[in-house]
């Protein structure tokens, strides 16, 4: 039975009509119109549904709406905003988080499916890792698929994107 919800996503607040049991990534597209997330498997097993919910990656698909009520959902269209709460000379907030620009730089997609959840679990990595290893890289995107095998360009990528987080002075 439907119901009225009120989710955080992305720092705004939204009231949402859904069953406490949908899956979230369902509100994510067809209430709050956000298409950074994917549907891919439905299963929770290739991540492309991934978002933040409290700065943690969690799979969207398999998430009901209910539970994430009264806490914070990040989609990857929230990550420049969340750059800018975490940087020391915070002011307006920029186009890409450091992460989606060194994708770009890079050229790291090629169909780019899978990118949302590879993007979503780099940033969870580097909330608490400023500066990791490539093998770290590997083992926090491990459980992410990418058909196209984009893997050493995505750990290139988060490579650049914690050396420029670390000059820009994030905390």
């Amino acid at each position: 039975m439907a119901g009225t919800l009120r989710i955080t996503v992305n720092g705004l607040s939204h009231r949402v009509t859904a069953s406490i049991d949908t899956p979230l990534l369902y509100v994510l597209h067809n209430e709050l119109h956000l298409h950074g997330p994917r549907f891919g498997c439905g299963l929770a097993q290739c991540g492309a549904c991934s978002v933040l919910l409290n700065g943690k990656e969690i799979r969207s698909c398999v998430t009901p709406v209910g539970a994430v009520a009264g806490k914070r959902v990040v989609t990857l269209e929230g990550l420049p905003a969340l750059w800018a709460s975490k940087r020391r000379a915070a002011g307006t907030t920029p186009r890409l988080h450091p992460l989606q620009q060194a994708w770009i730089d890079l050229q790291v997609p090629h169909c780019g499916y899978c990118q949302n959840g590879m993007l979503i679990q780099a940033a969870d990595l580097l909330a608490t890792n400023k500066n990791p290893t490539r093998t770290q890289i590997r083992t926090a995107l491990n459980g992410h698929l990418c058909r196209c095998g984009t893997y050493p360009r995505i750990a290139n990528a988060v490579l650049a994107a914690a050396a420029a987080m670390r000059a820009a002075g994030a905390r």
